[in-house]
C-alpha cells in the first residue's frame, strides 16, 4: 500500500517536497508490513504541510505553507507528480486545504492570519477565484478572564490536573494487560513555535482547518480565538451561519465527522476532544468532552482520526509523544478515555488509520512508524515497523 507524504521543506524542515511511502507489499490493502520511502514525487520547496486529493480526478493540492499558497498537482506515473498551473495564493501560513464533496471548490485554512479562503475548481480540476470569507472576532474580547473546562484541563488560569494521579486513573482503566502503554514523563517536552505564543496568553486568529459536512454545511476551526464556526458556500462566497465557542485557551485543531452525527474536535492547547451536536433546528452546541488525562501541561495535541468501525477515536499528543485512545458511547454523544498509548517516536504530528494499523508521521525524528491495534480494545501495541522520512506532517493513502 503507498501513501502520499506531506511535509516541511529546507525552509522549516529537510524533505524536498511530496514523498512516497510504502508500507508491506505494493499490491498489497493492508498496511501492515515493513515500511519504507519510494522516492520524492515532487519538488515543493514552499513546504506542502498538508495535501488532500480530488474526489474524482487524479490530481493532488498541496498547501505551501511557507510559500502562502495552494499547489494543484497532477498524476503523470506510479512515482512522479507534475504542478497545474500557476499557484493560487490563500494566505500566510497556510496550514490545510479540503476539496468539497462536489469538487467544486476547496476551502484553506490559513494559521498565519487567520484566513478562510475559498477557492473555485474548475470542471478539470484546476484551481482559481481565490475569496477570503470574513474574519473571526474573539468572542472573548479584551478580557483576560473567560469559562474554565468543565472537564478540568489547562486554560489560562485554571488548574492543572494532577497528572500522577490521571496516569494512575487510565492504568486501572485499561487493566493490568495495557498498563504498560501508560507512559511516565520525566523530562519536560518541547513545544513548538505556534503553541509557545497560544500559551503566552497572545489571542490572535489562527484558521487550522475545514470540514465539509453533510447537507454542505462546513465547519472550520479558529485555534487562536477557541472558534468553530460553520459556514455555507454560495455565489457570493461562504455565507457564516453560526459560530460555536470553546472554551478560552483551549485551541480548536481539527474536527471530525463521525456516522452517527456529531462533530469531533480535539483541542491543541487544553488537549481534549469535545463533542459538537445540532438539534432540530440545526443550531449547533458543545454536548460534552473528554480530557486526555495524562497528557503533560506543555504537550500540545495534534491530529484526531477515526478507526475503522466508528467506535474508536485516536488523538495524537505532541511532547510526551502519546496518542489517546477514546471510544465512542451511546449513540455518539459521550467519549471515554481508554488509553494513553506511546507512540514510539518524536513529535507525532499526524496518524492514519489503515486496518489494523496506526500509521504516526513523526515530525521532530524524521521518521514515520507502524502499530499494530488490538482487535479487541484497539489500543496501539509497540512499533511494528520504521523508516527514515523527512520532516513529515501527512500521511495521505493514494487511490
Amino acid at each position: 500500500m503507498r501513501f502520499w507524504v506531506g511535509a516541511y521543506a529546507s525552509d522549516a524542515g529537510s524533505a524536498e517536497g511530496i514523498g512516497i511511502l510504502q508500507a508491506g507489499e505494493a499490491d498489497a490493502q493492508s498496511a501492515g508490513g515493513p515500511l519504507g520511502m519510494v522516492s520524492t514525487a515532487v519538488a515543493a520547496p514552499g513546504s506542502p504541510s498538508w495535501i488532500v486529493t480530488h474526489p474524482t480526478h487524479d490530481l493532488l493540492y498541496a498547501a505551501l505553507e511557507s510559500d502562502g499558497t495552494v499547489q494543484a498537482y497532477r498524476r503523470t506515473s506510479e512515482t512522479r507528480l507534475a504542478a497545474v498551473g500557476a499557484p493560487v495564493d490563500a494566505g500566510a501560513a497556510v496550514c490545510h486545504v479540503a476539496v468539497s464533496p462536489d469538487a467544486s471548490l476547496l476551502i484553506a485554512s490559513c494559521w498565519g492570519d487567520g484566513r478562510i479562503v475559498r477557492i473555485d475548481l474548475d470542471p478539470a480540476g484546476r484551481p482559481s477565484r481565490p475569496q477570503i470569507a470574513a474574519e473571526a472576532v474573539d468572542p472573548y474580547g479584551s478580557s483576560t478572564e473567560g469559562p474554565t473546562l468543565s472537564t478540568g484541563a489547562r486554560v489560562s488560569g485554571a488548574v492543572v490536573p494532577d497528572l500522577a494521579a490521571a496516569a494512575r486513573a487510565v492504568r486501572e482503566a485499561v487493566g493490568e494487560e495495557f498498563s504498560h502503554l501508560v507512559p511516565g514523563y520525566d523530562d519536560a517536552p518541547e513545544t513548538d513555535a505556534e503553541s509557545e505564543e497560544a500559551l503566552a496568553g497572545e489571542r490572535v486568529s489562527r484558521a487550522h482547518q475545514a470540514t465539509f459536512l453533510p447537507g454542505g454545511l462546513i465547519a472550520t476551526t479558529d485555534m487562536g480565538l477557541d472558534l468553530v464556526r460553520f459556514w455555507r458556500s454560495g455565489a457570493q462566497g461562504l455565507r457564516l451561519v453560526q459560530e460555536v465557542v470553546l472554551p478560552k485557551g483551549s485551541g480548536p485543531r481539527h474536527g471530525l465527522w463521525h456516522p452517527s452525527g456529531f462533530f469531533y474536535v480535539v483541542t491543541e492547547l487544553s488537549r481534549e476532544v469535545f463533542v459538537l451536536g445540532a438539534d432540530r433546528e440545526g443550531r449547533w452546541s458543545v454536548v460534552s468532552g473528554e480530557p486526555l488525562l495524562g497528557s503533560l501541561e506543555t504537550d500540545t495535541a495534534a491530529e484526531l482520526s477515526m478507526g475503522r468501525d466508528g467506535t474508536t477515536l485516536y488523538a495524537g499528543v505532541r511532547g510526551s509523544d502519546t496518542v489517546g485512545v477514546l471510544s465512542v458511547r451511546g449513540g455518539g454523544e459521550a467519549l471515554q478515555l481508554l488509553a494513553l498509548a506511546e507512540t514510539g517516536t518524536h513529535w507525532p504530528r499526524h496518524h492514519v488509520v489503515v486496518d489494523d494499523m496506526l500509521l504516526v508521521a513523526g515530525q521532530l525524528a524524521d521518521e514515520i512508524v507502524s502499530l499494530p491495534l488490538d482487535a479487541r480494545t484497539g489500543v496501539p501495541g509497540r512499533v511494528r515497523h520504521r523508516t527514515p522520512s523527512p520532516s513529515p506532517t501527512r500521511l495521505l493513502p493514494r487511490r
